[in-house]
């Protein structure tokens, strides 16, 4: 069966919603080293960046260096994996995935192992492993954050690949029957926490008093507490994330009925966390304990529900205004704090591996798959670029700074994979050229703001590379070195892959003045203001 993922119509998916393009995953490789700690064989690198920055070369190179060094091999799980590196030696459910995705077309070997190493190792009953370290794995916890789901459809549709699809279909609708059995004790449709690693947030006052893991070491039992099950906001939303990506997955295996269910099932919990864990007051989700209370503590949960999707574009404005846009709760110096700044429970000083306020690296990876998701590409160019200008300033790549000074906690381990991918993603997403799909690039004009006398070039096939040259405040779009345009001021333009161009869209947090000029005719010029999309051809 020829592999064509059933996806709604190129404009509405490209210029509109880009909801098929929020995962995270970056658009490019990157000047490759020739070889692996997992002693893999040589990759061409589909990619190159040059800068006349040095410390910006610099730290780009130690970014691929640092993930190179964390591509190893762990007893016990088939093929090399990206671990999390730093103090965690293993991959983790809530992360590796989309880790993977990210470094995708760096290592796709890598992506592709990172998603079927939990595949592989899932149990008889359906459960998959929580993490796996060399020579042994976890079953102590469902620790579950971006849906491996919807990271696998998104590297079999990038990749063509027929039997991961056909692998991540059938394990994926194993695990979802196993969380209904053992996570749904109290049949609310809603997926329960049963101990602080279910959510990952270690260390976190959300599960302040509450066992780390499950009793036995298994995750199936709940441990003997009062408040416990908890009906969690973010646990529940992974699972809609998962469901709505198995609905895509069974109507491209041909399985309409099977698509229909899922989505059915999907609309059903995302229903039920409307109804059950949404305070309107507040204007937040909160976990809700076995006394039907809830845990009143805001959180970055907060974004892990709209990672997947959950609320209306109305409700999201809602949520996007009084908490996450606010810059005394969510949108601090350097978004986005694990803990609101204005939550009483906010932890000061900040400890290492602090889920208790630190702005951590995991949280700003993910916040592509909803930003772009509710059309706030100038905000998610903010924080990208706050994170990018704290990156620079840090000596080496950790896993959490504070909010408010953008330092990082000096206790913890260097050699963080997730910082290191957010440096390489932010990036490209800044300034780069990124492929969409088989048919469509995004060019991210940004010059003189990121990188000087920059060069970004992707090769998208044998015959084909794009190119963006930064020469002073001038951007040349090339395709095969052949000059498209000529662009001053910040923009995202959208374009097919013989150059025409198809819309443009505001990425500054200011309006921004911009021409293009072809190489031949006169320029054009447009002022475009933060999000706005200037729509020049609409397409079939």
């Amino acid at each position: 069966m020829p592999f064509h993922p059933n996806l709604q119509s190129s404009y509405n998916r490209l210029t509109m919603n880009r909801r098929e393009f929020v995962t995270g995953s970056l658009a490019a490789a990157a000047l490759l080293p020739r070889s692996s700690h997992a002693e893999a064989p040589p990759v061409d690198s589909d990619i190159s960046f040059t800068t006349s920055d040095a410390h910006y070369q610099a730290r780009y190179q130690s970014a691929l260096d640092t993930l190179a060094a964390n591509t190893v091999e762990l007893t016990g799980v088939p093929g090399p994996v990206l671990i999390e590196g730093s103090e965690y030696r293993g991959i983790w459910l809530e992360c590796a995935p989309q880790e993977g995705l990210v470094y995708s077309l760096i290592r796709r070997d890598i992506a592709r192992n990172n998603h079927m190493a939990f595949f592989k190792l899932q149990r008889e009953d359906g459960q998959i492993p929580c993490n796996m370290r060399s020579g042994a794995i976890s079953l102590s916890q469902i620790q579950m954050v971006v849906p491996i789901a919807a990271t696998a459809l998104e590297l079999a549709q990038q990749t063509q690949d027929e039997e991961l699809l056909s692998t991540a279909y059938e394990a994926c609708s194993r695990w979802d029957a196993w969380l209904r059995k053992y996570r749904d004790t109290r049949k609310t449709g809603l997926c329960e926490g049963f101990c602080t690693w279910d959510i990952g947030h270690d260390n976190s006052p959300r599960w302040a008093g509450m066992p780390n893991a499950c009793p036995d070491h298994d995750a199936r039992k709940c441990p003997p507490n009062p408040s416990l099950p908890r009906l969690c906001p973010d646990l529940s939303a992974t699972v809609y994330g998962g469901r709505m990506a198995l609905a895509s997955m069974a109507q491209t295996l041909g399985k309409g009925a099977e698509s229909a269910r899922w989505l059915e099932e999907a609309e059903s919990i995302r229903k039920a966390i409307l109804a059950r864990l949404y305070d309107s007051a507040t204007t937040c989700f909160y976990d809700l304990d076995a006394q039907n209370k809830f845990v009143r503590v805001r959180g970055d949960l907060l974004t892990r529900v709209l990672g997947e999707h959950v609320v209306d574009e109305a409700l999201f404005q809602t949520i996007y205004d009084r908490q996450i846009h606010n810059p005394k709760s969510f949108w601090a110096p350097y978004p986005l704090p694990s803990i609101a700044l204005d939550d009483p429970t906010f932890v000061r000083p900040i400890p290492r591996n602090s889920w208790g306020g630190a702005s951590q690296a995991l949280t700003a990876l993910r916040a592509p798959r909803w930003m772009e998701h509710y059309n706030k590409p100038a905000d998610l160019a903010h924080l990208m670029q706050q994170w990018i200008a704290a990156l620079l300033r840090a000596p080496d790549f950790r896993q959490q700074m504070d909010p408010m000074t953008g330092e990082f906690t000096e206790s913890g381990s260097p050699g963080y994979s997730p910082a290191a991918l957010v440096f390489l993603d932010f990036t490209w997403r800044l300034a780069g050229v990124r492929q969409l799909d088989d048919d469509y690039m995004e060019w991210n004009i940004r010059p003189g703001s990121i990188v000087s006398n920059a060069a970004f070039l992707l090769r998208l096939s044998p015959d084909l590379t794009a190119e963006i040259k930064y020469v002073g405040n001038t951007a040349e779009l090339r395709l095969n070195n052949r000059l498209v345009y000529s662009t001053t001021g910040t923009v995202r333009l959208l374009t097919t892959h013989e150059g025409v161009l198809l819309n443009l869209q505001g990425i500054s947090s200011t309006s921004s003045a911009v021409q293009l000029q072809p190489p031949h005719g006169k320029a054009h010029v447009y002022s475009i203001k933060p999000d706005q999309m200037i729509t020049l051809r609409v397409l079939d």
